[in-house]
């Protein structure tokens, strides 16, 4: 199949619903075999489940149950991969919990669950991927790509979220972290920073006033769709970004210039 990604073996975590969800379809669209990765097949947005759209669309992809805070699920993922399709090219570190809580409402079981999954997950996949990467021969320059999706939240507060604004700074350290220790083996590593993005989800994230603050954040006149972070996660993944390594990519519709 042609495409940006054609032969690639990709992972996406958290591909079941909303950006991962987009960024799975589109992955698959340009070639890649993709591996679905998360704790569901429902789709939190409705629909069909992921891997049913690409087998409708004579696409290739494959459900598989991970939770990423745990480390068996991650390394697991990680090996069927390899086992399957004979290497990993592509792991996108997707899946997040949300929890909309300042400090002081905040509790330690709370804090805990959210930092395994958000920072911890991401800890893990990328140490199970880099492993099984350093292991296969590279493709060019490049034995494999790292595409954590981190946030806006990540540079600046989170406002009411403390703990889900600390966990995606983390994840920026992180992605280049792994940039600048694993260069020399050929593994590049790159994070885009979204901003508000509407994926179809109700709850906090679509109350008036969230909807308000983030329209007067966001100069462009309209706010992120699923499909604008998973063009970016797409160049970061591609040939293209081979000279582009540990940077964390705004799509923000300008939220950070402003």
């Amino acid at each position: 199949m042609a495409g940006r990604l054609a032969g690639k073996v990709a992972l996406v975590t958290g591909g079941a619903s909303g950006i991962g969800r987009a960024i799975a379809l589109r992955f698959a669209r340009e070639g890649a075999v993709v591996l679905i990765a998360d704790v569901t097949t429902d789709v939190l947005e409705g629909g069909v489940p992921t891997q049913d759209l690409l087998t409708a669309e004579g696409l290739r992809g494959e459900a598989l149950h991970c939770d990423v805070s745990r480390e068996e699920d991650c390394e697991a993922a990680v090996a069927h991969a390899v086992a399957a399709h004979g290497r990993l090219d592509v792991l996108v570190n997707n899946a997040a919990v949300r929890l909309g809580k300042p400090l002081l409402d905040c509790t330690r079981e709370e804090w805990d669950r959210l930092m395994a999954v958000n920072l911890t997950g991401v800890f893990l996949m990328a140490r199970a991927a880099v492993r099984a990467m350093r292991a296969q021969p590279p493709q060019g320059e490049v034995r494999g790509r790292i595409v954590n999706i981190s946030s806006q939240h990540g540079m600046v507060a989170s406002p009411e979220d403390i703990a889900y604004g600390t966990s995606k700074a983390g994840v920026v350290y992180m992605t280049r972290q792994i940039a600048v220790d694993y260069a020399r083996d050929g593994i590049v590593c790159n994070a885009v920073a979204p901003g508000k993005i509407l994926t179809g989800k109700g709850g906090r994230a679509v109350e008036p006033r969230w909807l308000d603050y983030s329209h007067a954040r966001t100069p462009w006149p309209r706010l992120g769709r699923p499909e604008d972070v998973a063009g970016a996660a797409l160049f970061l993944a591609s040939e293209d970004a081979s000279y582009v390594t540990g940077h964390n990519l705004l799509v923000d519709g300008g939220w950070m210039a402003f």
